[in-house]
């Protein structure tokens, strides 16, 4: 069962905005685009960057490790790494892609909501 907590006021953060968090033992995202709230793992499943560090594009953030890139809005991978050719494949089999955890953010008023 989702449990909401709240994780800030919707005034709290402009739009193109992300801040890194600790919410009952879990590391989170918190990023505004297009209007819209999202939150995430803050951990990259890549090498495991720090995502809050990176830097944000509409709704894809990129991880400031390897430039591995993430749609907050359902955690796909946009990009795994910013390698190619022969590295890029080596590094697939090590650690193939995953996609980045997500987790759901609903408003009440002027409270941000996230489901953990």
């Amino acid at each position: 069962m989702v449990e909401y907590v709240e994780v800030l006021k919707t005034g709290d953060m402009n739009n193109g905005e992300m801040r890194g968090t600790s919410i009952r033992g879990k590391e989170l995202l918190l990023a505004k685009a297009d209007g819209k709230f999202y939150a995430a793992s803050n951990v990259c499943p890549h090498m495991g960057g720090t995502l809050a560090k990176g830097t944000l594009k509409g709704t894809v953030v990129t991880c400031p490790r390897h430039a591995s890139q993430f749609d907050l809005q359902d955690g796909h991978v946009v990009r795994w790494t910013k390698w190619s050719g022969a590295k890029l494949a080596i590094g697939k089999l090590v650690r193939s892609p995953r996609p980045l955890k997500t987790y759901p953010v609903k408003i009440e008023g002027d409270r941000v909501l996230v489901g953990i």
